[in-house]
């Protein structure tokens, strides 16, 4: 049975006050590691991190990070060096939709969806990768999607961004390999969040034909990989992909 240990370790998720990054960020407090929660709502940030410290025992930081803001990004990095020093963990799951037909997309669609998914994860990576080079370890997992290999109806712009989580995951993680830092991604099918939930049961009755496991996944399902990949049962895995959508692709 395998045992993950991350105790003195931590982890900044981004976009983890719900769903997706939220259970990341619980499954990491329960392998021990310190974790920091960020997201726009510098309250919420804060009430989750401090659910997760009385619930598992370990220091959790709630810091404000507006993941379209380069300067909300480096002043909250900067917050988190002050009060730990850095980081050794780092998940890039912020992400925001902007669904739309391609002929009615606005450039504002576009840009939106590409600065919080693809910039706002350059910015803070940039920032967190430089106490690992000094510290010689770190584990940085990027959060991709199944529709950045399959393409969406209506996701142009969200769809782009997730392939090119790709590229940045592969490549960073052949400069990085040196440095004993493995940079790995796991894309999620349908997973029940809030962001699926506006989804009608029309859509969501299709999309469940084309999964062989019969279900939809959950938040926790997704958790329980990164754990792995940032722990040092993984510690010979990087520039992968792991798929987790039930078969559906």
């Amino acid at each position: 049975m395998l045992c993950v240990d991350l105790s003195g370790k931590r982890a900044l998720i981004t976009g983890s006050t719900r769903g997706i990054g939220m259970a990341i960020a619980m499954y990491l407090a329960k392998a021990g590691a310190s974790v920091i929660i960020t997201g726009r709502d510098e309250g919420r940030a804060k009430e989750v991190a401090q659910h997760i410290s009385s619930e598992f025992g370990v220091e959790a930081l709630g810091v404000g990070m507006n993941m379209e803001d380069m300067r909300s990004i480096e002043e909250a990095y900067r917050r988190v060096e002050a009060q730990w020093g850095g980081v050794d963990l780092l998940i890039n799951n912020a992400g925001i939709t902007r669904d739309k037909l391609f002929l009615r997309m606005s450039l504002e669609d576009w840009e939106q969806v590409l600065k919080v998914n693809l910039t706002g994860t350059f910015l803070i990576t940039s920032l967190a990768v430089k106490g690992m080079l000094k510290n010689r370890w770190g584990r940085i997992v990027n959060i991709s999607s199944v529709v950045g290999f399959t393409g969406n109806v209506g996701q142009v712009n969200y769809s782009a961004t997730k392939s090119a989580l790709i590229g940045f995951t592969k490549s960073l993680a052949k400069e990085l390999a040196g440095r004993n830092i493995t940079v790995n991604a796991v894309a999620p099918g349908f997973i029940e969040t809030d962001m699926t939930a506006v989804l009608s049961e029309e859509i969501k009755s299709a999309y469940l034909k084309n999964i062989p496991l019969g279900r939809f996944g959950k938040p926790e399902d997704v958790a329980g990989m990164v754990v792995f990949l940032c722990s040092e049962y993984a510690s010979y895995i990087t520039g992968e992909v792991v798929h987790i959508n039930g078969g559906m692709y």
